[in-house]
């Protein structure tokens, strides 16, 4: 089943979200019905960016990286992520952090619900 979201702020001084609400969208569109996996950007600044992401066990996510600092949050769920130091198990409740630039590939080891945050570098760390 395929839905159109409806469009709001991705950016502004003040933004709330209910991931429950978010997440059972997700679960509704076709991405995760044809693809086991779903996202959508919760936020958008040019300093910052916040995902919410939804997996079905098994799915991967190949190398990649980001040019911001990245946090991986796991707020349900368990994912592997593939690193050039070795593997890292993240579970729910657990939070990583990569720095700018670091490859790194990701697969839910089951159902899994995520939260992404990227920052950029700011003005002051020029």
């Amino acid at each position: 089943m395929s839905t159109q979201r409806e469009m709001r702020p991705l950016a502004g001084s003040l933004l709330g979200f209910d991931f429950a609400a978010e997440l059972a969208r997700l679960r509704q569109e076709t991405p995760w019905t044809a693809h086991g996996s779903n996202g959508v950007t919760l936020v958008k600044h040019p300093d910052l960016r916040i995902v919410l992401m939804a997996l079905k066990a098994g799915v991967r996510i190949e190398e990649h990286k980001a040019d911001g600092r990245m946090s991986i949050q796991a707020l349900s769920g368990a994912v592997r992520l593939k690193l050039s130091e070795g593997t890292v198990d993240l579970r729910a409740g657990h939070l990583l952090v990569l720095d700018r630039g670091v490859p790194h590939d990701l697969e839910a080891l089951e159902e899994s619900e995520l939260l992404l945050t990227i920052a950029w570098r700011g003005e002051a760390e020029s």
